[in-house]
């Protein structure tokens, strides 16, 4: 294990542990908790596509039995401990979060290691597993806003990427417990996990530890880093179903996390959709009447960026709405303020300094920058970065936004 230097207060260190794990914390003293995040390299992308589900299957069954633990007392053991915690799979990688007191986080960690590295996948829980996932794809038919993700993500990152991650009525039932078990086996080893914490801890005693704990899923081959694997294509698609609402979907190029006009990205769609001073709100909502729902935001997956707009209107006003929304994504490269970018720039430091400043989130920050750029960023760069951002820079990115290259997807009983 490369050997940590005692950090200082507020410092981040980050290590190569034996076991092949990437391995970083955050060291707050003085908090009350310590928050943990073991990010596992894989996803939807990792996927066969004749067995599209079967990661996010995996990621449910991981707590159902272990070598140790049936499913019922793993949960009483993470009960003992008064700790919550929470698994979720997405595109490009599974999370596991826990949360818990300072003077138990060694064992947390052994806990989730158990989890991860001795799994039994009990035959009827897999079973089950399988059985809610195809479920949750029916229900989804009375959702239209997890229908509209759904299209707009497909059309957007394409057939692989952009698949659903809870699966497809034709997949599911090939998905076995064996094929769960083989999955796991191919895919989890040290060398696609990465450990982030935060809170008042001893960083070296913990990176010990979680090396200890893992050392049975030791690897060295380094996988699961790639950047994201679709080119971003324009293409337009409609959904006919029959609703009181017609739901309006677009995306358009934007910016990595490592971009270094990423900050200026994010104070853009902050003027956009930063709340009921948000132009779209105010524009689009509350002067035409025009949506139910309107919003922007950004997603990042490695190495890649998407920007969103959507709003979920009447049919009749379908066409006006999807024009309005493409006017004002035009006209904030014409007339932004000064006082649009402060109230931007402000709204984002409060959320950087507030919500983003508790344990857990500091947690998640950290596993965020090892995902995205292999290394601590830590908050302090990221709120001088936004600092430092310019009406000049947002006008001048504004003006560059790719407004012919548009995904457009729409769910309701009439195209546009």
């Amino acid at each position: 294990m490369t050997r940590l230097m005692a950090p200082r207060p507020g410092e981040i260190v980050r290590a190569d542990l034996d076991c092949g794990i990437e391995f970083a914390a955050d060291v707050l003293p003085g908090r009350n908790t310590a928050a943990l995040v073991f990010r596992i390299l894989v996803g939807v992308a990792d996927e066969p596509l004749e067995l599209t589900g079967i990661n996010g299957l995996v990621e449910r069954t991981l707590s159902k039995g272990t070598k140790r633990f049936t499913g019922r007392s793993l949960a009483d053991a993470f009960d003992a401990l008064g700790a919550s915690w929470a698994s979720l799979s997405g595109r490009q990688s599974t999370i596991v979060r826990v949360l818990c007191l300072p003077e138990f986080v060694v064992e947390a960690v052994g806990l989730v290691a158990e989890m991860l590295c001795r799994p039994t996948f009990p035959d009827e829980a897999c079973e089950v597993a399988v059985e809610l996932a195809r479920q949750e794809l029916r229900q989804m038919e009375d959702e239209p806003d997890e229908l509209i993700n759904v299209l707009i993500n497909r059309l957007t990152l394409g057939p692989v990427l952009g698949r659903y991650p809870g699966g497809e009525p034709q997949t599911l039932p090939r998905i076995t417990p064996e094929k769960m078990r083989e999955h796991w086996q191919r895919h989890y080893h040290g060398g696609r996990i990465q450990v982030a914490a935060s809170g008042p801890i001893d960083a070296e005693s913990l990176a010990r530890h979680v090396d200890a704990a893992f050392a049975e899923l030791a690897s060295p081959r380094r996988e699961g880093r790639e950047p994201a694997a679709f080119e971003f294509r324009p293409g337009r698609e409609h959904q006919q179903k029959e609703l009181e609402q017609e739901y309006v979907a677009i995306t358009l190029p934007g910016l990595p996390k490592t971009d270094p006009q990423f900050p200026v990205e994010q104070m853009l769609l902050r003027v956009l959709a930063g709340g009921m001073s948000g132009r779209l709100f105010t524009e689009v909502r509350e002067k035409l009447g025009l949506v139910y729902w309107v919003g922007a935001w950004h997603e990042q997956l490695r190495g890649k960026g998407i920007i969103h707009l959507g709003a979920s209107t009447t049919p009749e006003r379908a066409h006006k709405t999807f024009d309005k929304l493409l006017e004002e994504l035009g006209r904030i490269a014409e007339d932004l303020t000064e006082a649009e970018v402060e109230r931007a720039r402000t709204g984002l430091i409060a959320h950087f300094q507030t919500e983003d400043d508790l344990t857990r989130s500091r947690a998640a920050g950290l596993s965020d920058d090892l995902f995205h750029f292999g290394r601590p960023v830590g908050l302090a760069a990221k709120l001088e970065a936004l600092r430092a951002v310019t009406r000049d820079d947002m006008l001048t990115y504004a003006r560059r936004l790719p407004r012919d290259q548009l995904c457009i997807a729409t769910l309701g009983p009439r195209e546009l």
